[in-house]
């Protein structure tokens, strides 16, 4: 019991970076897979195939952010009860997180069709391009519950603090993922086809070890007489409104920054392809950007969580500022990274010439995107663990409006005007959560 109570009440620096850096790693493991899965389609496949494969990709990672809430929520609640040192309670978020999971990952696999139908109807493809892009949805969808499941076991991974155990279940996800591609794929000749069923068998097995990871753990840090499966917990309706409410706070937070990054890709085309296409692999840098930013949120997320579960206003303050230090620092670098190699990065990207230009013209734009956005990623991580999803929502929902309103304003500036309200947005998103942040520290005082 000293043990565990030792692991969540360490905030130093030291603690926190030891619990951010397999996060990073496993954030970083995931488009590794993506790149293997293009290039094995990219060379055994046609242009529709391809085409296919990232339509395809896209809308399931659509349908998987949006089910983002499993993760975030169980994250909170988990990290709070730990912090209470309640290992049945923590058990209990566990086991509804699971069902929840296994609920809304089945009703995407048994929705498929007017899924399927509802997804190709709001894209403008090739019916080359929606043959493929069905055929390999059709297959990928039957890995829904395993997909979930495995975010929402992620979550409570988090929540305890156990960062290893999530960079073990997405190295053997990606590693397995990889290889049964290029077998299925390449060595089968089964293209599509073998990329989606390989994908799909990954994510089964990932699903399992993951659940194996997390009943050693959880065994291994119970210290209660109640059974390892508290199903008598989940006769309290309270605990089930709590998670529902969170939840749909965090699936609407999510919608959010889905419209503002979609609105920004939308404002883009309007001024032309080579604007489209520059601000487009830009987002990359700022997409990679985060992989990192991330895993100190992450953090923040199991140790706030604890701070607020033990009432202890000391350690909440540690936590953040601790934490808060090392992703600046960390901010700070991939700015300068994007400064000093972007121009190298962008040549090695693409050879067109006018989207060379103007990407290299907003590059400071989108260093000074990733450097201010540490304190809407950081701030998110410290509300996630609290579990203060209400102001998130409503933060989100002033920030992306303020975005838009913004984005209208500097319309005559075109593209300048629309990263002005890019970086506007992300420090209203950091501003509206600053505004809510005394309030949820006046809870780890009561």
């Amino acid at each position: 019991m000293t043990d565990i109570r030792r692991n969540h009440a360490d905030n130093s620096r030291r603690a926190i970076l030891a619990l951010a850096w397999p996060i990073v790693l496993a954030n970083i493991a995931a488009p590794l897979l993506a790149l293997t899965d293009t290039a094995i389609i990219g060379r055994i496949g046609s242009t529709a195939d391809l085409g296919g494969l990232a339509l395809g990709s896209l809308l399931f990672n659509l349908l998987y952010w949006t089910f983002g809430f499993l993760r975030m929520g169980t994250t909170g609640f988990v990290a709070n009860a730990n912090g209470r040192d309640d290992s049945a309670a923590v058990r209990a978020h566990m086991l509804r997180a699971g069902l929840l999971a296994l609920v809304c990952g089945s009703a995407l696999t048994a929705l498929q069709v007017p899924l399927l139908a509802a997804g190709l109807a709001a894209f403008d493809a090739s019916a080359a391009v929606e043959s493929v892009a069905s055929e390999y949805l059709s297959i990928r969808l039957w890995s829904a519950p395993a997909s979930l499941m495995i975010v929402a076991i992620m979550g409570g991974l988090i929540g305890l603090g156990d960062s290893r155990s999530v960079l073990i279940v997405q190295l053997v996800l990606n590693g397995l993922n990889i290889a049964l591609d290029l077998w299925l794929g390449v060595g089968l000749g089964l293209g599509i086809v073998g990329v989606a069923i390989g994908t799909v068998i990954a994510e089964w097995l990932a699903a399992g070890l993951a659940l194996v990871l997390l009943h050693r753990v959880l065994k291994a840090r119970a210290s209660d007489d109640e059974p390892m499966l508290p199903f008598d917990r989940l006769r309290n309706w309270a605990g089930w409104r709590a998670v529902l409410s969170a939840n749909g706070d965090i699936m609407l937070r999510t919608l959010c920054l889905l419209l503002g990054f979609a609105w920004f890709t939308n404002r883009g085309a309007q001024f032309g392809d080579a604007v489209l296409a520059a601000n487009h692999l830009l987002l990359q840098f700022i997409t990679f950007s985060a992989f990192f930013l991330d895993g100190f949120a992450n953090a923040a997320e199991s140790r706030v969580g604890a701070a607020l579960g033990a009432r202890r206003v000391e350690r909440l303050d540690r936590v953040v500022r601790n934490s808060s230090q090392l992703a600046v620092a960390t901010a700070a670098a991939l700015a300068a990274t994007v400064l000093l190699f972007g121009p190298l990065l962008i040549n090695l990207l693409t050879d067109l010439p006018d989207v060379r230009t103007v990407a290299t013209d907003y590059l400071p734009w989108t260093a000074l995107y990733v450097l201010l956005s540490v304190g809407a990623f950081q701030l998110d991580g410290v509300f996630i663990g609290a579990s203060q999803t209400r102001a998130m929502r409503n933060a989100s929902v002033v920030a992306v409006l303020i975005f838009l309103a913004l984005s209208l304003l500097l319309g005559s500036w075109q593209n300048l005007g629309l990263w002005l309200a890019f970086v506007g947005y992300v420090i209203a998103r950091a501003c509206t959560l600053v505004a809510a942040y005394p309030a949820l520290r006046r809870r780890a005082m009561t």
